[in-house]
């Protein structure tokens, strides 16, 4: 896992995304799902691209079932796009990367003009 994504729990969901002064890009995944593991790289990509412009996380809804409940996830890889303390955006299932940089970069647009 890229060093610049952060593992995300049931424990420090609310320290690592609900009060990040960056917004988050939550990655609920889980082991098992072959989706998930084609969107990984992805995820792992744009951890890397875009340091300093968003932090990246991910959440094995598995493990930490307690916050995957909370936010309502049912389908995975659900990607969901957090801003101060509030799920924003999100996109379900297998997606490709231009698809998740398009709604990176709209949301990065939109905080720059306000």
């Amino acid at each position: 896992m890229s060093k610049n994504i952060v593992e995300a729990t049931d424990g420090n969901f609310d320290q690592e995304v609900l009060r990040s002064p960056l917004p988050v890009l939550v990655d609920f995944w889980a082991p098992w799902c072959g989706p998930c593991r084609m969107v990984g790289p992805i995820v792992e990509e744009l951890a890397d691209e875009y340091v300093g412009k968003f932090k990246v996380a991910k959440l094995n809804t598995d493990e930490h079932a307690e916050t995957a409940a909370a936010y309502g996830i049912r389908g995975i890889p659900t990607l969901g796009i957090f801003l101060d303390g509030k799920l924003v955006d999100g996109l379900v299932g297998a997606v490709p990367k231009k698809t998740l940089k398009a709604k990176l970069d709209e949301l990065i647009v939109k905080l720059a003009v306000h």
